[in-house]
């Protein structure tokens, strides 16, 4: 026979509701002694029965050193939720006052940008013109600084180069040219031609004029 599924409510009748209540109790302090030993738990279980008789199992020396061991942790658990709760509230109310930040910045932005004026009035224009003064005095204060350095640079850039032309003149100077030491080269002299002739026989004599 196969054991049916029992169904989750009260038994109505009252023999079989505490032959149940018996083995099923019976049972559940078997299993609360099973898990102390195996898995070395404090365990603490109580139970009334329908008279009000007290059933009860404890894996330490007293029952009520587990309860006191509880209700602390309990009481820590709901210190602990109170905590989140209150942070998370904190948490919100931050992201809200960044939100109205963003957004009061948003609104500067759109003024200074010369939007939504149409429903500013004369002391708020008067404010964003003051700013907008503000901004562009502390722009040319930046513009000036950066053209200052730039033509600091520029001289210290000079100032190297009209050294080193010091120096290369100084080197040239000390390295003169001396044409007066080269040797003077004579021009080659031209062959001069001689005619000559050619005669086989004796000599013609001389003659003489007297």
């Amino acid at each position: 026979m196969v054991r049916g599924k029992t169904e989750m409510k009260r038994i109505e009748n009252a023999t079989s509701r505490q032959v149940t209540f018996s083995k099923r109790r019976s049972g559940l302090l078997k299993k609360a002694f099973e898990l102390s030993v195996l898995c070395d738990a404090e365990v603490a279980l109580i139970i009334f029965s329908p008279k009000g008789k007290l059933y009860e199992f404890s894996s330490s020396s007293m029952i009520n050193n587990t309860i006191e061991r509880y209700q602390k942790n309990a009481k820590s658990l709901a210190t602990g939720r109170n905590s989140i709760e209150e942070n998370l509230q904190l948490l919100k109310e931050e992201t809200a006052k960044l939100y109205k930040k963003i957004e009061l910045l948003e609104d500067s932005k759109r003024k200074l940008l010369g939007e939504n004026l149409d429903s500013c009035r004369t002391d708020e224009l008067e404010e964003v013109e003051k700013q907008l003064e503000r901004s562009l005095s502390s722009i040319r204060a930046r513009k000036n600084l950066l053209f200052k350095e730039q033509i600091d640079q520029l001289k210290e850039q000079e100032k190297n180069l009209m050294k080193e032309n010091i120096e290369l003149r100084k080197k040239s100077e000390m390295l003169p040219l001396q044409l007066s030491t080269l040797p003077i080269v004579q021009p080659l002299p031209q062959p001069m031609e001689v005619e000559t002739a050619l005669f086989i026989g004796l000599p013609e004599p001389r003659t003489t004029n007297v």
